[in-house]
This record gives structure tokens, sequence and C-alpha cells, in this order.
């Protein structure tokens, strides 16, 4: 890659509570890519660091590494870093960065704990873990299953038939209705089947079909990305389900 993005936090903590801290770190970031960023346990693990691999300055760190397809790898490391940081910038800014806790009436120089996240890295491997093929009746099915709250689209909205106009507007009202609510868009450009392949391909998690019925019993078809399974919903409760599902 020609660049190399990173995100970083700088923790500031009382000395004595470093080490409590550091723990928590690592967790929350741990757990931060499987609840959030939908990565599976199976392809994450954690692999603290060997004194003699550590950093002069720090005391401990642990790398939270994804198995790519081309194997293992860091995702992100946090790291104590004792206060090497302010005490290095005090050195040579000839300034005092401790800081004086009112509590304990004593003065101390704060240590650092830093994530340090790789914002490629994760792009990519949410990419890997969410691509899947499968075969549906004969056939390669080709499927993001991106968790619902980061995929591009949280919904799609088609008409089964283009061909009758009260279908058609009736579809194009349920995207204008939700459109600003949620991220989705409406496709009438291919059959049925085909649309939902699209919107498998990029990770769309529900398509709303509106079809002849619909008309007359005010209910949609939602269909699930992964399952493919198929529901009867009421129409005035799509925007409802659809901010349900996709919420973290």
């Amino acid at each position: 890659m020609k660049e190399f993005e990173q995100l970083e936090i700088e923790y500031f903590v009382n000395p004595k509570d470093a080490d409590k801290s550091y723990e928590y770190w690592v967790k929350d970031r741990y757990d931060f890519y499987i609840n959030h960023m939908g990565l599976s346990k199976e392809n994450l693990r954690l692999r603290k660091h060997e004194k003699e691999e550590l950093a002069h300055y720090a005391k401990a760190c642990t790398d939270i590494e994804y198995n790519f397809p081309f194997g293992w790898s860091e995702l992100e490391g946090i790291a104590n870093r004792t206060d090497f940081d302010l005490r290095e910038h005090s050195r040579v800014s000839k300034k005092d960065l401790s800081y004086f806790d009112d509590e304990s009436k004593k003065r101390y120089i704060p240590y650092v704990i830093e994530p340090s996240a790789g914002v490629d890295r994760t792009f990519f491997a949410i990419i890997a873990d969410a691509y899947h093929e499968e075969e549906v009746r004969g056939k390669k099915r080709v499927v993001m299953k991106l968790k619902p709250n980061i995929a591009p689209h949280h919904a799609a909205i088609f008409p089964l038939l283009k061909n009758k106009p009260a279908v058609v507007e009736l579809a194009k009202k349920v995207f204008y209705d939700i459109k600003d609510k949620v991220s989705c868009v409406y496709d009438d450009t291919a059959a049925i089947g085909k649309l939902y392949r699209r919107q498998d391909e990029i990770g769309t998690p529900f398509c709303i079909t509106v079809d002849i019925d619909t008309l007359t019993d005010q209910k949609v078809t939602i269909r699930d990305r992964d399952t493919m399974q198929q529901d009867r919903i009421p129409l005035t409760n799509v925007l409802n389900i659809i901010q349900e599902k996709t919420k973290n």
C-alpha cells in the first residue's frame, strides 16, 4: 500500500491504575471487533508480546491478530507505554508535565495506554470475514455477510412487477418514506432473483418486495440476506423493523 492509516488513542492514567486500565483496553478493543465490526471469534486472537519483543519504554503490549487470507497478522496493538512519553516531552521542552491529584494530594507523571489500530487492515479484515460463496439450487451465490449496522445499505426496496404502475408507485413510496431514516436503495432494473443477488453481493441485509397483494393486504415481503427466509410484514412496520434489525 502507498499509505498506512492508523487510529490511535492516548489514554492518560494514574500509574497505580495502569495495569488495570491496560487490561481493560485490551478486552474492550477485542470485543469491539466482534460486537461492532462483526468479525468472527475464530479469526481473532490475542498475542501478548514476550519481554524481548517489547519496546524499551513499554511495560506490556498485546496485539489483536486476525487470520487474513495470507495468515495471522496484527490488526491492532495495545501498549502500556509507562510515563516515557511525558517524561521525554518534559525533558526536551523543559516544561513540567506532571499532574497533581487533588484527592491524594500527590503529583505524578501519567502513564499512557495506547491502542493503535490499522484502518486499512480493519477494512480488509471485515471484507475477508464477510465474503462467502454458497451453492443455491446448483448455482453459486456470492454473499457479503456484513454486520447489518456497517453494511453500505440497510435495505433494498423492489417492485415485484415493474410493468404494474400501481406496484411501482407503492414501492417508490416505501423507498421515499424511509430513505432519510435508514440507508436504502430502490431498484427495478431486473427480475427479482437477480435483484436479490445484487444486494447479496454488496451485503445489504434486508430486501423489501412490494407485490400485487400489497395493494390489498398492505403487507410486503422482507427477505433476510443470510438465511434467505422471507416473511410478510405490515407496510406500516417496515421502518421500525429495519431500524431494530440494523442497530448496533
